[in-house]
């Protein structure tokens, strides 16, 4: 079988630009916001059961959900977990078929879910590693604060801020996932200095792959 890797992080850790950077070395990558959008297309189940807890109020007039108001619901409410309940398992199963998939099509392959909430979720066992990324708090609010403001209203941003402090206090700690971790980057520096990291760790990976995909070939 293929070597199966949980990547995750903190919020606006970089945890996609991360995982963008192994899929252009060679791996394969699933993740799980694509999963989940397509999860909430109209006539899925989860799409369904979304709309039964959370009411027609988070449907856009093209049917779709609106996820920035059901985001903002769930976290405002303290509904999360309401959410996480029906969404979590439907990524898992997906995460299972396409794991059984890409095994079969590339037994030496190595598999990436990026995810932010894969310890949360408790889907560690679906993993033989798991990588973290990481970086410093203050970039972390001011990363997630520039991708959710368009305009330049300090009001705006000073509520980002606060939506982002908010999201964190769901998620665990930067020292709880880096405790559990088998691979940790540091993704507080430049750009170069995160790529070095990943080549150093997919290398790594690639040798811990061919031997799994020797052994199952035996």
């Amino acid at each position: 079988m293929s070597l199966r890797v949980g990547l995750t992080g903190g919020l606006a850790s970089g945890k996609t630009t991360v995982a963008k950077m192994f899929a252009d070395r060679g791996a394969h990558v699933l993740y799980a916001d694509k999963v989940g959008h397509e999860l909430m297309e109209p006539g899925e189940p989860v799409y369904e059961e979304i709309i039964k807890l959370f009411g027609k109020s988070i449907v856009n007039p093209d049917k779709s959900i609106n996820r920035a108001t059901l985001a903002e619901i769930a976290f405002g409410s303290g509904r999360i977990e309401e959410l996480n309940r029906v969404v979590h398992p439907a990524v898992a199963a997906r995460l299972e078929r396409w794991i059984e998939e890409m095994s079969e099509f590339d037994p030496r392959a190595v598999l990436i879910f990026e995810a932010a909430l894969i310890l949360e979720a408790g889907m560690g066992k679906h993993f033989d590693k798991l990588l973290v990324v990481n970086s410093n708090p203050q970039q972390k609010l001011e990363r997630f604060a520039t991708r959710t403001v368009s305009t330049d209203s300090e009001l705006e941003h000073a509520r980002a801020l606060v939506e982002a402090e908010r999201r964190i206090g769901a998620q665990l700690s930067d020292q709880e996932k880096i405790t559990a971790a088998d691979y940790v980057i540091d993704n507080s520096g430049d750009f170069s200095q995160t790529e070095r990291q990943v080549s150093r760790i997919y290398k790594e990976l690639q040798q811990l792959a061919a031997r799994r995909g020797i052994h199952s070939s035996i």
